[in-house]
């Protein structure tokens, strides 16, 4: 027996590699599990017959192609200044725009520093950008539309932040270039509404705390007593027994030696405003008129607008006057009762996980498409049935050109492992079934075949061979043609792998991967099975 499989470890491996595929496809361990939505417990596993995932094609969902919005200036001399201090700078000769949106990047450190500026506000316009950097004293070598590959980088990590915390399932970002070299971000959520993943990416999802209160007779705002990135934890959207929907959060509560932490920031300021005074504090902000009180209040800003305000109740006063809370710093941040209020919870949990994009997605001058989940379904129908036609087709051909079964059939079967196989290793590493891919698949097969018709000819193109040592002569010289043709497939096809040109880098992954397989795999394999079928010694 172990002889058997020493001899025959070519097929034995083939056998192995489906066998794999088959537990990878099946096997509920390999599942995909989808985001748990806001208030679920846990990951729900995908349901389907297979682990396979489909891609927006094949799903149905909603693509979204869209620039960031902002402008970024080259080669500027930051005359051995800090980056905050020149963003601080240039904001400043900007009206109604924040150091938060302007980001300066040292690129050359030497002769003082030379770097990138570049402003996320999409109010300013080039001219106004150039102005405001030469007010500050910053002469920029060169202005371009567009925003830097950190800043594209991080909305595509909050782009996808903001997909798994609403329980999207599926959903992927990703930079694109087109032939011009202007940078989109392209998003893609399977199973969704236009509408709905437009309103997800829409907002850049900026929420601050701040506090209204009473400065000698003239009520001001202190801003950003807390911002996003002061918070340890976010709860989901809930909603207590009066249905006051909230979401509970946790601020840091360490800093670097000799600093304060954010908890012990925001309790001396809630302190020193008057939100946390003896016996708490009521807040009639949001009443009729609107922002007149005479209460300090904190206020709940969400993407620049008051979503609610609210005092503080007389125990975690107490422990803000004693300062305690800051050692176990939780709260709740509450948007009101009815209406649309746990919605606005749901966003707000959201925007504090998945963190606030760092520049607005600019989806008016960007496309955006939408397949019905049933236009979805009738493309996979017709892909399998476009799969099923050209291994039909193939076979009849196949046994037209041999009309030997003991090679058409080994080829045949040969043939379907490979794209069983590809199946195996899609399901494996999560990569979603789209059109291109089933292209790629299709493409395997016509390559396979085309291969394994090399190496039939090879062996028989002098008749029918009887030698093992004949037919090893001939396998061999058939091997060098087919790995110079996987060679050439490989090169043509790695440029279309490595480059951002969409759905094409899917079809070139599985049609190379398709091509490796045959290579180490299923050609060696059906020259084992015909060794065993046509030789004698």
């Amino acid at each position: 027996m172990l002889g058997q499989i020493k001899k025959h470890w070519r097929v034995v491996l083939l056998v192995v590699v489906v066998v794999a595929s088959t537990v990878v496809l099946f096997a509920p361990q390999f599942a995909p599990e989808e985001p748990a939505a806001p208030g679920s417990e846990g990951a729900n596993a995908a349901t389907g017959v297979t682990n396979l995932q489909y891609g927006l094609d094949l799903a149905g969902g909603t693509r979204v192609r869209a620039p960031l919005l902002g402008h970024t200036a080259s080669d500027v001399a930051f005359e051995n200044k800090s980056t905050a201090q020149v963003a601080s700078d240039v904001a400043a000769e900007l009206p109604n725009t924040t150091s938060t949106d302007v980001k300066a990047r040292v690129r050359d450190p030497a002769n003082g520093g030379t770097g990138q500026v570049e402003v996320t506000d999409a109010a300013v316009n080039e001219s106004e950008f150039e102005t405001a950097l030469i007010e500050a004293g910053y002469e920029p070598g060169e202005i371009r539309q567009g925003v830097t590959e950190e800043t594209r980088q991080a909305a595509v990590q909050v782009i996808e932040g903001k997909i798994n915390e609403a329980g999207l399932s599926g959903g992927s970002a990703r930079v694109v270039t087109n032939t011009e070299g202007r940078h989109f971000v392209l998003v893609e959520v399977p199973g969704e509404g236009r509408q709905d993943v437009i309103n997800l990416l829409e907002e850049r999802g900026t929420v601050r705390i701040d506090i209204y209160y009473d400065q000698n007779g003239n009520y001001s705002t202190e801003q950003a007593v807390l911002s996003q990135g002061d918070f340890a934890s976010v709860g989901t959207a809930s909603r207590d027994r009066n249905d006051v929907a909230y979401v509970p959060v946790t601020v840091v509560d360490d800093a670097p030696e000799g600093q304060q932490s954010p908890a012990e920031q925001f309790e001396s300021a809630a302190v020193e405003y008057g939100v946390a005074q003896s016996g708490g504090s009521t807040c009639t902000y949001m009443q009729e008129p609107v922002g007149e009180t005479q209460d300090p209040c904190l206020l709940l800003v969400v993407n620049g607008e008051v979503v609610n305000a609210f005092g503080m109740q007389a125990n975690l006063a107490r422990s803000m006057q004693n300062q305690e809370w800051s050692t176990d710093p939780q709260f709740r941040l509450t948007t009101g009762r009815g209406g649309d209020s746990y919605e606005r919870a749901q966003q707000i949990s959201i925007d504090l996980r998945a963190g606030a994009l760092p520049a607005q997605l600019g989806i008016s001058e960007g496309s955006v498409s939408y397949i019905s989940a049933t236009q979805g379904e009738s493309f996979r129908s017709y892909s399998l049935i476009a799969g099923v036609l050209s291994v039909l087709a193939v076979a009849g051909m196949v046994f037209l050109r041999y009309r030997e079964p003991e090679v058409a059939l080994p080829m045949i079967v040969t043939a379907l492992a490979e794209v069983y196989a590809l199946l195996g290793f899609a399901a494996l590493v999560g990569y979603p079934i789209s059109l291109p891919v089933i292209a790629g698949f299709i493409a395997v097969v016509g390559t396979g075949v085309d291969d394994l018709v090399i190496i039939a000819d090879e062996v028989m193109s002098e008749g029918d061979v009887r030698s093992q040592t004949v037919f090893d002569s001939r396998f061999r010289r058939a091997f060098w043609v087919i790995g110079a043709a996987a060679a050439t497939t490989i090169i043509a096809m790695s440029p279309l792998m490595v480059l951002s040109l969409g759905d094409l880098s899917g079809f070139a992954i599985f049609t190379i991967m398709g091509v490796l397989l045959g290579v180490l795999v299923s050609r060696p394999a059906y020259g084992d099975i015909l060794r065993t079928l046509l030789t004698e010694r």
